[in-house]
């Protein structure tokens, strides 16, 4: 699927792989198919919509949070990247958000971005208390949103 049917039908917390032009290595080869995979896929974190500075107009885009780094259990590089909706890679989705699970956005409104998904509402609030999100929303995913966009981003006949 395009980026484009990414932002209009994959709901935040989606898994997505996408293509960049690399072979997939072999399973043997375990260190490269590990960094084919982390060059290659991410979670859907969030959408922009097209925004106009002055005379420049940005197109909408979708970002992938690929990974955390740091040791002992403190974060200190968080690596997203963010895709235009025009790009000309091919979308997959990997993994939706389960039924039930919760997105803990960072605020309300059309550009929260996910900062957590939990596996429930408790544990949503228990991650929310050791983590410093005043202006947070939580969501649960219902199985209406789950339903969007399943069909792998093709119009029901």
């Amino acid at each position: 699927m395009s980026a484009q049917l990414v932002f209009d039908r994959v709901p935040l917390g989606a898994l997505i792989r996408y293509a960049d032009g690399s072979p997939r290595p072999p399973e043997s080869h375990r260190k490269k198919l590990a960094a084919w995979k982390n060059r290659n896929s991410g979670r859907l974190i969030a959408k922009r919509a097209q925004t106009i500075v002055g005379n420049t107009t940005l197109p909408a885009s979708i970002t992938l949070h690929k990974g955390d780094f740091g040791s002992g259990g403190v974060i200190v590089l968080r690596v997203h990247q963010t895709f235009s909706v025009n790009s000309d890679l091919t979308f997959t989705v990997v993994e939706r958000p389960a039924i039930g699970s919760v997105l803990v956005l960072d605020r309300a409104g059309e550009d929260a971005e996910l900062v957590h998904l939990a596996g429930s509402r408790e544990a949503a609030e228990a991650w929310l208390k050791s983590h410093g999100y005043p202006h947070a929303v939580l969501h649960e995913v219902t199985a209406d949103e789950a339903a969007i966009g399943a069909d792998g981003g093709r119009a029901a006949a």
